[in-house]
């Protein structure tokens, strides 16, 4: 992101981004400056600085005479979005377990653990909680520029996990222990472990984001 000038402007780019992240914009939903305006309680200034930069990063889209759109994401973004992802959690993995993990990961690491088998389990609250594991691995890596890169990729994966159809209760399960086994490795100083097992795992939810997608999309 460049430098927005204002204060305002920043709030409002964080909130906009936080609100496509969330689902509450969803892609090819219309956007609305003053909607926005109102709602961030923010003058429109700001808010039309926010969504300038957002078209530049490729998170919203302007069409002329028509107006400013959530982006869209195909199958071919979404392959290149992992593509990242391996690159930057991978290197993330591997300086998290040279440190030996934090005190976040280690809360993620005993919410994922408490969660029930059995079919009791909340696959929301279990996605939710491995989202904040794949951010707390960024943080015990220690390296702001790695976090931001993720920060941003984290936004335009959520556009394309919109189109998707959300895990079942069978692949949740599979996908904590996946989770599981990469803080252990991270927390065990296990480097190449942690390293292959992100990879291992991003590659399986790659897998079955792609299957859902390409079924979504027809």
């Amino acid at each position: 992101m460049k430098q927005i000038n204002t204060k305002a402007s920043s709030t409002a780019y964080e909130a906009i981004r936080s609100m496509i992240s969330q689902g509450q914009l969803c892609p090819g939903e219309e956007l609305s400056e003053r909607s926005l305006a109102e709602s961030l309680q923010l003058g429109r200034t700001p808010v039309r600085e926010a969504i300038k930069e957002l078209c530049r990063e490729g998170v919203l889209m302007s069409v002329p005479l028509r107006g400013t759109f959530v982006q869209r994401l195909s199958v071919e973004d979404l392959k290149e979005i992992h593509e990242v992802r391996l690159a930057l959690e991978g290197m993330a993995a591997k300086l998290a377990a040279e440190k030996g993990g934090s005190p976040e990961l280690r809360a993620c690491m005993a919410d994922l653990e408490s969660l029930p088998d059995g079919p009791e389990l909340d696959t929301f609250e279990a996605q939710r909680i491995g989202w904040d594991f794949h951010k707390a691995i960024f943080q015990a890596a220690g390296n702001a520029r790695l976090a931001k890169l993720y920060a941003d990729v984290r936004v335009q994966n959520s556009l394309a996990m919109q189109r998707v159809k959300n895990y079942d209760a069978e692949r949740t399960r599979v996908v904590i222990k996946e989770h599981i086994a990469i803080g252990t490795a991270i927390l065990d100083r296990n480097q190449t472990l942690a390293h292959q097992l992100v990879w291992d795992h991003l590659q399986k939810a790659m897998e079955a984001k792609l299957r859902s997608l390409v079924a979504v999309l027809g």
